[in-house]
Parts: structure tokens; sequence; C-alpha cells
């Protein structure tokens, strides 16, 4: 799924691809954020991160594996559990995928109202496609991603152990092995929402 080589065969597309890409990380962590500060937690405000502005959310190295192999991340929105409570810490942890979502429901009705040149299909099933990678692997139960969280908020007991499996070091690397050795049921389930998408609009 990597963008690199439309930079040679088709660079309009790229550019276009590319800015697209990088609001959806910032729309996603911008939702962490506008969701804590509603709930009443001021500190993605004190740190700046209740904003559109993609300079404050983008991370330059998940932007660039976004560009090259089809999945990225931006920086954590800071948030503290104690001032949003269990269920405000799973609402704030939702934001996210599910700004993505809704970026991927948006291109599929462009896609199926714009006039079918081979620029707006490009660039719409791409967005449409990485969108939906970024909702469902944030969405996966593992430490580090959204989904973690949302269980930890659902069952409290094991929220404290994942939050300790962050801690560690390294877990970065053993949360990347699980999704290596996990890719083709993780492939199987985007292939399933991205058509549920694609159906949603009547595009299939």
């Amino acid at each position: 799924m990597g963008l690199i080589n439309l930079l040679s065969s088709n660079p309009t597309a790229f550019v276009i691809i590319a800015v697209a890409l990088a609001l959806s990380l910032t729309v996603h962590e911008f939702a962490h954020a506008w969701t804590a500060d509603r709930l009443g937690d001021p500190t993605p405000r004190r740190f700046g991160r209740v904003t559109l502005n993609p300079g404050k959310h983008l991370d330059p190295l998940g932007t660039l594996l976004l560009l090259i192999a089809g999945f990225g991340f931006a920086r954590p929105v800071p948030v503290n559990p104690a001032n949003l409570g269990r269920w405000g810490t799973l609402w704030v942890s939702a934001a996210g995928p599910l700004s993505n979502l809704v970026i991927a429901l948006v291109a599929a009705v462009l896609l199926k109202v714009l006039p079918h040149t081979a620029l707006t299909v490009t660039v719409l099933l791409t967005v449409l496609s990485i969108n939906v990678v970024l909702a469902i692997f944030n969405l996966i139960p593992i430490p580090l991603l959204d989904g973690s969280r949302i269980l930890g908020a659902l069952v409290p007991s094991l929220g404290r152990s994942l939050a300790q499996f962050e801690a560690m070091p390294f877990s970065f690397l053993l949360v990347m092995g699980f999704i290596y050795l996990a890719r083709e049921p993780i492939g199987r389930l985007i292939d399933t929402v991205q058509s549920a998408v694609l159906r949603t609009v009547g595009l299939i």
C-alpha cells in the first residue's frame, strides 16, 4: 500500500494523497484532544493539542511510514484519565478511530458523486483505504493502540496490566511483532470494513 511509487508515476496524486493523509492523522489526534477537552480534561489544551494545526500532531517518522508502508502514527495526545473517569477514557480513546471511519465514509461519498477520472479514483480510494487501516489498527485491543485503552475502560483490572506493559522497554517492538504475525486476519478485517464502507454508499 506504499505510496512512494506514485511520486514518479503520478506526482499530482502523490501530493494530494500526502496532504490528505497528513490531515487524516491530524484529525485523528484532534478528535482525541477535542473529546477529552469537552469531557473536562484540560491536559490536551494545556499542550496545545486542541487544534487542527498539523504541526502540533504529526510525527515525522510516523508520517514517513504512512507514505512508505501505508500505516503510520502521529504524536499521542496527552490526557489525564483521572479527569475523565472510566467512560470518559473510553470515549476519548474511541474518538480517533471513529474520526478515521468518518473520513473513509466521506471519501466513499465523494467517489460516488464526483466524475471518475484516474486522479479522483486513485486519490479517493487511497484515502479511503488508509483511513480504514488507521481505524482498524488503532482499534486492535493491544497496548500502545487506542483499542487497549477502550478495553482497559471496559475491564479496569486488565487496563492496569496493559498500562504496565506499555511502560516496559521494547514494548513497541513486541506490539509490532504481534501485528506482523497477525497481518493476515487483520488484512481480512480491513478488507471487510472497506467493503462495508463502499457498500454503504452504493459503490458495490
